[in-house]
């Protein structure tokens, strides 16, 4: 019996399945929420929380914003950091849509049972000030009526009190001198129930050149500010402060971010709760919410993947110790209709460069992938490595976008171009046996396949003995889509051997065989034809 193909399953959001999802859509703008301009899926809080997996860190975080805001202890100030795309502004705008209310409680997907976990009965609706530091300017003043609004916390005070808050702060704000502890615990005690949610506020105090003074201030009185606003949060019982902050040198962005970055930790260490970002096994289901509208019936999910584990299991002496367990088939099962090593590979290799997004990542890349898949028919079981389409040039593009110039060509030459390599080995090596074993006629019935010697398969292949080895589907010779994948991951993967070493990137694979995946772990450069 064949096993069901994952598109009569699985239905990704209709955006996914059209092409029409923006790859900056992928990517949240608190500040376009506050004003009323954001997407639905961002601006509409139901649609936020239905297409939002709560991970464990998210839950403990609006447990404690929740708690704080009716009064009953929780962490007044919250530092959010970690790596590009981690999840730190949509974190805030979760934040966000539980605090302003706009919504009741009750018909926003997870946070009910979070509240009865909190204790809470009745949370208050609170004041919201949205600082985001890519919008606003050190030397360009934004007009409200008849208030030119110079500094930060002229700003946060009119967010939350509007003119009378302002008028309070507006001596500071006109001078670009830090208001005292005194004042900002005074305005949020008014303001209270608040919360206070600045965003990308490293990009903002950068700007602020040592010894020069702006219409916001100078880098010192901004430091100031942060370490007054930190110290006022603890007085006031109902308000809350979080604050996005960069993880890298590399977004951080340059000597004047690095040194903003070190200065705000130190203030923010005094009293913060750090948050915990996003886990590998927590991003299948926020991969899933947001790409899939459903991902599949639950039983006949697991039969998919129980055959899958037990075809495993059968052949244990052929794969990975991890691949025996009953949490392997646990794994399958959350991360369908995408195969985990998938998500191995892109949060525990490509998480490595500078640039990748993460979660962010993961779900532009994926949305590439599984609309190029869906329209072309895709009929696997599941989504693995040796699916994705790598001779479409939206998905190559993307696959290469974060690594060093010269990659297109290794792509061009040994993975999916025409020159690509071709295999001269028949030896039965692990690359090679999943070449042949992909490229070539339909597998054997049972029996025959008992009577001949098993191949050394990968884990993400499929199973055998219940289904058919899909062909080359009469597209190519030489290498098939599974090595093609093998090779290009290869590539990826090791492009941060070539980059520590000073190699120039060359047409080869690299290093050993990695049976769980079908891919190679990082070594040396090896020919495609050969490796094993």
């Amino acid at each position: 019996m064949s096993l069901k193909p994952w598109r009569e399953i699985a239905t990704p959001h209709k955006d996914v399945l059209a092409g029409t999802f923006k790859q900056s859509e992928f990517a949240a703008d608190i500040t376009q929420v506050a004003s009323g301009t954001a997407p639905a899926e961002y601006q509409d809080a139901e649609q936020f929380f239905a297409r939002t997996y709560i991970t464990e860190g998210m839950r403990l975080l609006l447990i404690s914003v929740a708690q704080r805001l009716a009064g009953q202890g929780g962490d007044p100030v919250i530092q959010l950091q970690t790596a590009f795309g981690g999840g730190k502004t949509h974190t805030l705008l979760a934040v966000y849509h539980l605090a302003s209310r706009k919504v009741p409680t009750a018909r926003l997907a997870g946070i009910p049972p979070l509240l009865d976990e909190a204790g809470i009965t009745d949370l208050p609706a609170a004041r919201v000030a949205v600082i985001d530091g890519i919008k606003l300017s050190p030397s360009q003043p934004r007009r409200y009526g008849r208030h030119t609004i110079n500094t930060l916390w002229g700003e946060m005070a009119w967010q939350l009190l509007g003119e009378a808050g302002f008028e309070q702060l507006a001596a500071s704000d006109r001078d670009g001198t830090s208001p005292g502890k005194e004042r900002l615990t005074e305005l949020i005690r008014q303001a209270a129930p608040c919360v206070i949610l600045m965003d990308e506020l490293v990009a903002f105090i950068r700007q602020l050149e040592i010894g020069k003074s702006y219409p916001a201030g100078t880098f010192d009185s901004n430091v100031s500010f942060i370490q007054a606003l930190t110290e006022a949060m603890k007085a006031v019982p109902n308000a809350i402060l979080l604050a996005s902050l960069p993880e890298s040198e590399v977004e951080a962005g340059g000597t004047m971010g690095q040194r903003a970055l070190e200065a705000l930790e130190k203030y923010f260490a005094r009293v913060e709760s750090v948050w915990k970002p996003v886990a590998t096994e927590e991003a299948f289901e926020i991969v899933r919410r947001r790409l899939f509208e459903n991902p599949g019936d639950r039983d006949e999910v697991a039969e998919i993947c129980r055959r899958f584990a037990d075809f495993y299991r059968q052949h244990g002496d052929k794969f990975p110790v991890e691949t025996q367990s009953n949490a392997y088939f646990e794994r399958l099962c959350r991360s369908y209709p995408i195969h985990p090593e998938i998500f191995d590979r892109l949060y525990e290799d490509w998480s490595t460069l500078e640039k990748f997004q993460r979660t962010r990542g993961v779900l532009q890349y994926l949305a590439i992938v599984i609309h190029r898949l869906w329209n072309s028919d895709n009929r696997d079981a599941l989504i693995m490595p040796g699916t994705l389409p790598l001779d479409d040039p939206n998905v190559r593009t993307k696959s290469i976008h974060y690594l060093p110039q010269g990659w297109e060509a290794v792509i061009e030459r040994e993975v999916d171009g025409p020159t690509r390599c071709r295999p001269k080995s028949t030896a039965t090596t692990p690359a090679s046996a999943a070449c042949r074993q992909r490229a070539g006629p339909p597998a054997p019935s049972s029996s025959a396949a008992r009577r001949r010697r098993p191949t050394r398969r990968s884990a993400a292949s499929k199973p055998a003995a219940s289904s058919s080895a899909p062909s080359s589907r009469g597209k190519r010779s030489g290498c098939s889509r599974t090595c093609s994948s093998v090779c290009a991951t290869a590539s990826i993967t090791s492009m941060r051997t070539a980059t520590a070493t000073g190699s120039t990137p060359s047409p080869t694979c690299a290093g050993r065989w990695r049976a769980a995946s079908g891919t190679w772990t990082v070594g040396k450069w090896r020919n495609c034809s050969s490796a094993g």
